[in-house]
């Protein structure tokens, strides 16, 4: 469900990047300011793009994580782990950036932070409760 949210958010500011969408409803100014500047972009690439494309590949892993056949499986979490952590480091990149270089906070970029914190979070949690049930089935 995270990741359906961040991939839905994303894709707002996908969207509005690309001139399908009305003024950008933030209610600060920040958001606009963040997503204009030189930063929204890394290598050509608008950062809205990346989110997107990586809240689609979280949620992939999830869904994929839902089959019977690899309810019981590390390899989707594992995944999940992998995925969702490499998003918290960019993010904390992109906040870095937000606060002392841009000098203008997003709302929706904060919302974004919360969400691939959670998503990092539970699958931290499940990681730990797979590693618990083979160590105690193990003994």
């Amino acid at each position: 469900m995270l990741a359906l949210i961040g991939l839905l958010l994303s894709a707002y500011l996908t969207l509005w990047r690309y001139g399908f969408m009305g003024p950008l409803q933030c209610g600060t100014g920040g958001c606009e300011t963040v997503q204009t500047s030189e930063w929204a972009s890394i290598l050509g690439i608008p950062v809205a793009v990346i989110g997107l494309l990586g809240y689609a590949a979280l949620l992939g892993v999830s869904l994929w994580g839902l089959q019977p056949r690899w309810v019981e499986r590390r390899e989707p979490t594992v995944w999940l782990l992998v995925l969702s952590g490499g998003g918290v480091l960019f993010t904390l990149y992109l906040k870095y950036l937000e606060a002392f270089v841009i000098n203008a906070w997003c709302r929706w970029c904060i919302a974004s932070a919360v969400i691939i914190a959670a998503i990092f979070v539970t699958a931290v949690v499940g990681w730990r409760g797979m590693r618990q049930t083979r160590t105690n089935g193990n003994t």
